[in-house]
């Protein structure tokens, strides 16, 4: 089953539940504009956000992303940790981290090591439905807002030579679960439950949700 939630929390209190928008102004809308900043190197990540018309700059986080868990609980800590870790760098800044993990049985396939360690990851989603996982973290003003959205993946049943010609392709590398569904491993996909965006690494209709709670007119 697909979901979609949001926590807001500050440095001191949690709580989850619903929240207001906030009312925009023009002038306040222009004071947010340019502000965003995109804690990722991902280049789907800022494809995503480009296609959503916003303006943002980008800041790499400099987070160890190796960290052992379940990967619902993994994505959201990491989103956390690449969020903060840019906003001390940039305090006046809208900060929007994000971390995406291909979950198989409870067990996290990140990003493949090498193209044997992809083909090991096809083999295992050959045939099979799995959930991809996104953890969202936005900093702004003090707060910490935290999403996350989960979305079911069926996969086709993988000849050893699909496996073959697509790992030659090269497009497994750098990709959560060595695969990417809006390139040449999307043939491979009859199915999915739930967010489409996700599956690429940022949900955009969670993310438009949140930036809006802070103010942003989308």
């Amino acid at each position: 089953m697909c979901c979609a939630n949001i926590t807001v929390s500050s440095r001191f209190l949690s709580f989850y539940g619903k929240y207001d928008i906030l009312p925009v102004t023009p002038e306040k809308e222009e004071a947010l504009a340019g502000n965003l900043i995109l804690a990722s190197s991902s280049p789907r990540r800022r494809e995503l956000l480009e296609g959503m018309g916003l303006a943002f700059q980008v800041a790499e986080a400099q987070v160890d992303e190796n960290h052992p868990g379940e990967p619902k609980a993994v994505v959201r800590h990491l989103a956390q940790l690449k969020a903060r870790d840019v906003a001390q760098r940039f305090p006046e800044g809208a900060i929007l981290g994000a971390d995406t993990l291909v979950s198989l049985d409870g067990q996290a396939l990140g990003k493949p090591r090498d193209l044997a360690d992809a083909a090991r990851m096809l083999r295992m989603l050959s045939g099979r439905w799995h959930e991809v996982c996104t953890g969202i973290c936005l900093i702004s003003r003090g707060q910490e807002y935290m999403g996350f959205e989960e979305t079911r993946v069926r996969f086709a049943a993988l000849t050893d030579g699909d496996i073959q010609r697509y790992c030659a392709s090269g497009e497994p590398m750098g990709k959560a679960g060595a695969y990417a569904i809006q390139g040449r491993a999307g043939m491979y996909i009859p199915e999915i439950h739930g967010s489409y965006s996700n599956v690429v690494g940022l949900p955009t209709a969670l993310t438009r949700t949140m930036l809006m709670a802070i103010g942003y007119l989308l």
